[in-house]
């Protein structure tokens, strides 16, 4: 008789086990005891991958087609449903009571699909600072809710600004509400949510865990703590602000490595995830958790990336000044001695405020002290770009851990942060903005939208097909060109590379068409000013032969324009460049500057400053 043949499971529900391997393998979701329940699609519809129910309970629909990521990203965010305890009537907008001692009803106002969204925002955020599987969620969107520290916050910018349930796309269950029995709270008879605590002792004994892997690389350990490693410990258990960024670095000691004589006190390559100290400073344990402290936050703050096309040296010594200011305020271990930048005079500014101080007396300011040593940054950059795959990891690691610390330190009132460093923190949490999307919003600044109205003068085009029923046609407001109009100042000196410049118009020439431009006033320059007179948009990007291509001199193009009888007295000015130009250069019109990426103008800019890739 022939084997029967086993039976295969089918490729879809394989996905699915794979995916709920990869949760139970993870350190933190792994230790969490939350039952699955692997149901067909005909319980939650085709397109509903997964929903969580107010009883524990969540239901994986085994006939959806999801990547063993994607279903590892959609179990993770139906677990933390239960575990962050948003059935809970304790932790929803409004309370829950009790009248004639059996009806029960809202105090006040209540959206239950807005709760539902608020959580589903709160949790992608969540698993995206943590890196966790795999979604086709746009991240840009998270930029719109992802600065409120709580759900309840974010449920009340919803409610704000009268959002619709219906532009929730960061659920598990598709069109659908992906929380079973959110429209009725959870009470607890005897204290608290279990899952709630089950989930702190998971996080942190995942984080022990991690810290323990990372002290035993080596293979061996001596049992003998040293200074640096008991002060590295104590951000670790006492700090949480910092104790996040803390388990990402190594702490290193220069006598381990010969190429780190050059290192007086410390250093941090974020590049690395290394932190290297130097025991032979002779500093007490207090010192090295101001020293410690430092470094971190020049890691956490994105010191190295931040730098934009300015000296190196100068710029760590502006962050310096910035960092020693917080952490004196925040009485943070005690300052040592040696590589101490420290000014009361220059509270509350900031590190980009104090490098322009710096540079206009760069050769006083060029051998001060840091932690490394005089005339050398304690920032160690090297290899370091915005397109390096495990550096870009590193950094948000940093970012993310900062960030979580904030909360977690401001929530349970561990100490005082000064306002300037919570600030830049939330800063850094938000996705930056594209530089055509700042770019777009100087132009909505000097041209509104044309509002159209009707008008009988010019009939619709459907009048032909109804001629006895008169019809007004939609047509523009009519406004003077002259008063909807801007320049352009092209640098087209040799080290403006076409590419750059068709780049650049590009852009221009989109917005200008989009804002109903009907002209353009277009100025080439190198080292004399070449005046193609008015243009209409889109003609910049394609039809424009560019001139020149000799030195880079921008003062004539800008003189012309400011002296043309034929250009508004207000007209604003755009000005494209590599950014390497006089120092000296006036403009009194309003203008903003258009410069690639990494690039630094030789002056502070009075105007608005673009950096395009």
């Amino acid at each position: 008789m022939a084997k029967k043949k086993e039976d295969k499971i089918p490729k879809c529900e394989q996905q699915l086990l794979d995916g709920l391997e990869i949760v139970k393998q993870h350190p933190l979701f792994g230790r969490l005891r939350i039952t699955t329940s692997n149901v067909p699609k005909s319980r939650l519809g085709k397109n509903c991958p997964a929903k969580t129910s107010s009883s524990g309970v969540v239901y994986l629909n085994k006939d959806c087609d999801k990547t063993p990521k994607e279903w590892a990203y959609i179990i993770a965010h139906c677990m933390l449903h239960i575990s962050f305890g948003h059935f809970d009537a304790d932790r929803m907008p409004g309370y829950w009571q009790q009248i004639n001692d059996k009806k029960q009803s809202w105090v006040n106002d209540y959206v239950p699909e807005l709760w539902n969204m608020a959580c589903d925002i709160f949790i992608t955020k969540f698993l995206a600072d943590i890196k966790f599987g795999s979604t086709d969620i746009n991240m840009n969107l998270l930029s719109l809710y992802g600065s409120a520290s709580s759900e309840l916050k974010i449920y009340e910018q919803l409610v704000e600004r009268n959002i619709s349930a219906d532009s929730n796309v960061f659920g598990t269950a598709g069109e659908f509400s992906d929380m079973l029995g959110v429209e009725e709270p959870v009470t607890y008879r005897y204290g608290k949510n279990s899952h709630i605590t089950d989930f702190a002792y998971a996080l942190a004994d995942s984080v022990r865990s991690v810290i323990d892997k990372a002290g035993d690389q080596s293979g061996k350990h001596s049992g003998l703590k040293t200074k640096m490693e008991k002060a590295a410990e104590w951000f670790i258990n006492h700090y949480p602000l910092l104790g996040g960024i803390a388990t990402g670095f190594r702490i290193i000691e220069t006598r381990s490595r010969s190429d780190l004589n050059d290192i007086e006190v410390a250093a941090v390559n974020v590049v690395d995830g290394e932190i290297y100290v130097n025991p032979a400073a002779g500093l007490t344990l207090e010192e090295w958790k101001f020293v410690l402290a430092h470094e971190y936050l020049h890691a956490g703050l994105q010191h190295h990336a931040r730098r934009n096309g300015r000296d190196p040296y100068l710029w760590n010594i502006a962050c310096d000044f910035v960092i020693n200011g917080w952490l004196n305020e925040m009485q943070i271990g005690i300052m040592p001695q040696n590589g101490l930048m420290f000014d009361e005079l220059l509270k509350n500014q900031s590190a980009e405020e104090i490098y322009d101080r710096l540079i206009g007396e760069i050769r006083k300011n060029s051998k001060l002290m840091t932690f490394r040593g005089y005339g050398k940054g304690d920032i160690i950059d090297k290899g370091w770009s915005p397109d390096k795959g495990g550096a870009t990891t590193l950094d948000d690691f940093c970012k993310s851990a900062l960030r979580a610390g904030l909360e977690y330190h401001t929530s349970t009132s561990r100490g005082y942060i000064p306002a300037g460093l919570i600030e830049e923190i939330k800063a850094l949490s938000m996705p930056p903005v594209p530089w055509d999307v700042e770019l777009a919003k100087w132009f909505d600044t000097w041209f509104a939208p044309l509002e159209k109205h009707r008008s009988y003068a010019r009939p619709s085009r459907r009048q032909s097909s109804t001629p006895d029923i008169p019809r007004p046609s939609w047509i523009k407001a009519d406004i003077p060109d002259q008063s909807r109009t801007y320049a352009v100042i092209i640098d087209t000196s040799g080290s403006m590379s076409p590419t750059l410049i068709g780049k650049a118009l590009g852009a221009a020439a989109s917005y200008s068409v989009a804002k109903d431009v009907p002209y353009v006033r277009v100025v080439f320059c190198d080292a004399q000013a070449y005046d193609i007179g008015y243009v209409a948009p889109e003609d910049i990007a394609g039809r424009v032969v560019v001139k020149g291509r000799g030195g880079t001199v921008l003062q004539p193009a800008v003189d012309l324009l400011e002296n043309a009888k034929d250009f508004p007295k207000n007209g604003p000015i755009l000005i494209i460049t590599d950014a390497g130009i006089e120092p000296d250069l006036k403009v009194h019109h309003e203008h903003a500057f258009l410069i690639p990426d990494g690039a630094r103008l030789p002056f502070r800019p009075k105007g608005k400053v673009f950096y395009f890739k």
